[in-house]
């Protein structure tokens, strides 16, 4: 087995090529009806695009619409990485953490 680059050690064509091949993957999955397979092919391509974001442009107190989830907003208490922290508003107000690349 290869050794594979963490998607932080990427260069932004790496990430868009391993978006490309991940999102095919996903597509081929789900047409098998290979639900959990596609679901977690899916959750690769956010986190690599969370990598090809600028995590400085997402601000702790902003509060922010999450996508695939209409109508359900995300309030940031603090960055960790590519990841924001907070909670869903209206929610639980259970502290949890989402890939930046699932914020709008």
């Amino acid at each position: 087995m290869e050794n594979e680059k963490r998607y932080s050690q990427m260069s932004e064509e790496e990430l868009n090529k391993e978006i490309s091949d991940v999102k095919e993957k996903a597509r081929k999955a789900e047409q098998m009806g290979m639900v959990n397979e596609f679901a977690v092919y899916e959750r690769k391509a956010v986190m690599a695009k969370a990598y090809l974001l600028n995590p400085d442009d997402f601000k702790p107190g902003e509060i922010y619409a999450i996508d695939g989830d209409p109508g359900v907003y995300f309030k940031i208490d603090y960055m960790n990485g590519v990841f924001a922290w907070g909670y869903r508003l209206g929610g639980s107000g259970k502290e949890e953490a989402l890939p930046i690349s699932l914020l709008k």
